[in-house]
């Protein structure tokens, strides 16, 4: 991220964690669903620093369902600054950010660490590079409207996912179909 100690980010999902672990990861952050139980994965993983927040995937609210909230978002940026004051005493350093799936809170987390530790990039770039990471990166709009008030972006952050979530829109249509299926309409409403 802004130290030159992250030298590799990885986003994925909880199946995926098992292969992760051979890779050197020394950061770890994890979005879990409130009642969802600690993946077993992390105790094959080497020594790593791993924050937890647990909220549910969602846009808007539903009943037994905790929405994504500014402290939330807050915690991600936390983590992201704790991980800047470490950068020194590792060189070789590979943030990992999962959540269930991998495409939607995870890629939102990522997306506003990069946004973090590179003030002055684009919003468009961040979210090329971010698919560039995880292409089928469907980023959470709340978590990432919060972020862009957070860390006053004024509204470009969500300009730009507009754009991204038409790429990932043409790019694969039977995403648009899937969201939509997931209660996430208004976000495919939303691609430019």
């Amino acid at each position: 991220m802004k130290s030159s100690s992250i030298s590799m980010l990885t986003v994925c999902g909880i199946s995926e964690l098992p292969e992760q672990g051979a890779r050197s990861v020394t950061h770890v952050l994890s979005i879990l669903d409130p009642e969802h139980p600690d993946p077993d994965a992390f105790q094959a993983y080497d020594p790593h620093h791993r924050t937890i927040l647990r909220f549910n995937d969602i846009i808007d609210p539903r009943p037994g369902m905790l929405m994504p909230e500014p402290e939330h978002v807050q915690a991600v940026l936390q983590f992201g600054e704790a991980m800047a004051q470490r950068g020194g005493e590792r060189v070789d350093g590979h943030l990992l950010v999962h959540c269930h799936m991998g495409i939607s809170r995870s890629t939102a987390a990522m997306v506003t660490l990069m946004a973090q530790a590179n003030p002055g990039e684009s919003e468009d770039r961040l979210l090329e590079r971010l698919a560039e990471i995880r292409p089928q990166a469907w980023p959470n709009s709340v978590m990432i409207q919060f972020a862009d008030d957070l860390l006053s972006r004024g509204g470009r952050l969500s300009a730009a996912l507009r754009r991204h979530y038409g790429r990932q829109v043409r790019r694969d249509p039977e995403m648009a179909k899937w969201m939509r299926e997931l209660g996430r309409g208004r976000e495919v409403d939303m691609a430019a």
